[in-house]
């Protein structure tokens, strides 16, 4: 039997020597996948180091704004901000929790990093409205009800709370209803709409009961104001009538609609 003829083993052999694989390209985008992973890693690394480990980025020095009573010193104690340590790692959240649980004069607080070293608290103090008396000393009030401070001095300029309501006598039903926290909070709503004028000569706000709440104002001048509501009415119809009557001693705006006035 005859073999197969020279152009069929011809055939044959182009049939199987085709290309080989295209093995390199694959190997060499292997390798480069590598080298960009172990850059990466490498890279994280050193950010890490930085961020961690170096001198570069660690808290220096700590500024304080916004005080008016509380100094910076006092600020920088109570927030215990960890100097020295990486700034990364300062927990301002804490720092935060730590101003307002130790200095309760404080309203808010903005504690920032000021890159590379600094750490910056920004400060608004809490402002008193009214003043309650304890002993020899007096507690401010703010313009939301806190009892924020108790100080041995009064601040000039905020009027004195006198809270007469009793558990007993005429004043008796509106205390059981209310109580002293929320007739205290009644004042502080009625200082808060005292026209300007009225609240800087606003010397004592007198709650005998909860639609009873009495001002007394320098010079001996007295102002009927009865309870909370309608406030901004009454600040307007208090306004007006001062100027109609200048030398009234005694006003009365518990019915804004029919405000009157009397003594000279």
């Amino acid at each position: 039997m005859a073999g197969p003829s020279t152009a069929e083993r011809g055939e044959r052999q182009q049939e199987s020597s085709g290309p080989p694989p295209a093995r390199g390209p694959a190997r060499r985008r292997l390798r480069a996948l590598v080298a960009l992973v172990a850059l990466l890693v490498l890279l994280g690394g050193g950010c890490v180091w930085v961020l961690y480990g170096s001198s570069w980025l660690r808290v220096e020095s700590v500024s304080v704004s916004g005080t008016r009573v509380l100094t910076p010193a006092e600020v920088r104690e109570a927030a215990a901000v960890p100097v020295g340590k990486p700034m990364i790692s300062a927990d301002t959240d804490a720092i935060e929790a730590r101003l307002r649980r130790k200095l309760p004069r404080i309203d808010t607080v903005d504690v920032v990093r000021s890159w590379p070293h600094g750490i910056g608290l920004k400060v608004i103090e809490r402002t008193p409205v009214l003043l309650i008396r304890k002993g020899g000393n007096v507690v401010e009030v703010d313009d939301d009800g806190v009892r924020f401070a108790t100080v041995a001095h009064a601040p000039s300029g905020v009027p004195l709370l006198e809270l007469s309501a009793s558990r007993t006598g005429p004043g008796a039903a509106s205390f059981r209803r209310f109580g002293a926290d929320r007739l205290v909070r009644e004042a502080v709503r009625v200082a808060g709409d005292l026209p300007d004028a009225v609240a800087k000569a606003t010397r004592t706000v007198h709650v005998r009961t909860y639609d009873d709440i009495t001002l007394e104002l320098a010079g001996g001048r007295t102002v009927a104001w009865g309870s909370d509501e309608q406030g901004r009415a009454k600040a307007r119809s208090l306004t007006a009538l001062m100027k109609a009557s200048p030398g009234a001693r005694h006003f009365d705006v518990s019915v804004p609609t029919a405000p009157a006035s009397s003594g000279s």
